[in-house]
């Protein structure tokens, strides 16, 4: 039985309305109309008899089929490139200034860049590691070239390359006592983690108290692993010595974070490469919360 072809078009819409979470924003990276890819997508949907988007007049999301779709796109999108990149482009060389957030998946950058060395070999690194808001400043004066960052209100939005649930965190042994004020590990001022947490607990009028400000997510892990408070951290965060509270029938539901590349506008032989090589090493990944 002969199937018919997913023209790769119909895909690029797909992945980009799948990465933005909307057809408008998905109409910008494609360049084309909101209603041309909201057509490509109709027309991937009935090539695959299947649907690939819940929606809803107030929600997009996908479907356990586009789920699976994804991964597969994203491959099928990665090996045209690298194949017509190969034939008609020189290997990718020169310099990136690169700054990555603490908030990006810790304990698996080292394996993620190691592999992007072994990809790009030409390419030299100059890392920079620090809060979102840090790098992104830099960014901002053109002291980087590419940042992966935690998104803020208002701030630059970029490629969302990895979203995650916050969830909150304490020690292993931590037992809460909600006849006192809920004590708090928290980064200093600005910051959205910091924003997100204290409006959570004001939605239910819970009170707390900072127990301890770190400079460093790092800090932060140490100050909870050590038991001086609760935070609230991308689900990533958790370590030994750590457990996840309940929510929201003990601690209020939290909403996800997502995490973004800047900077596709910016040295584009060296960025370009960076984000499809992020993207599909997160989409094998199934110990990773995913972009969506």
């Amino acid at each position: 039985m002969r199937y018919p072809d997913l023209e790769l078009d119909l895909l690029r819409a797909f992945v980009a309305v799948a990465e933005t979470g909307s057809f408008t924003a998905a109409a910008e990276v494609v360049h084309r109309s909101q209603s041309a890819v909201s057509q490509k997508v109709l027309r991937l949907e009935e090539i695959l008899g299947r649907r690939v988007f819940a929606r809803t007049s107030r929600t997009l999301g996908l479907t356990p089929d586009g789920e699976r779709l994804l991964v597969a796109a994203r491959r099928m999108l990665e090996f045209n490139d690298a194949l017509l990149r190969e034939w008609r482009e020189p290997p990718a060389s020169g310099t990136l200034r690169l700054g990555v957030s603490e908030d990006f998946i810790p304990g698996q950058l080292p394996k993620l860049l190691a592999r992007f060395g072994r990809l790009y070999p030409g390419v030299h690194i100059e890392l920079m590691t620090g809060l979102s808001c840090t790098l992104i400043e830099a960014y901002e004066v053109n002291r980087l070239d590419a940042v992966i960052a935690k998104r803020s209100e208002g701030g630059p939005r970029g490629r969302v390359i990895w979203r995650e649930p916050l969830v909150w965190l304490a020690a292993a042994d931590y037992e809460p006592d909600f006849t006192k004020p809920a004590r708090l590990v928290m980064l200093a001022a600005p910051c959205s983690y910091r924003d997100a947490m204290i409006a959570a607990l004001d939605s239910v009028r819970r009170e707390w108290v900072a127990a301890c400000t770190a400079s460093s997510l790092m800090g932060v892990q140490a100050a909870v692993a050590g038991g001086l408070g609760v935070t609230l951290l991308g689900r990533s965060f958790v370590q030994e010595g750590m457990q996840i509270l309940r929510a929201p029938e003990l601690w209020p539901a939290l909403p996800t974070t997502e995490v973004t590349v800047m900077g596709e506008d910016r040295a584009p032989d060296l960025v370009l490469p960076l984000i499809t090589f992020l993207t599909e090493s997160l989409a094998g990944n199934d110990a990773l919360a995913l972009a969506a």
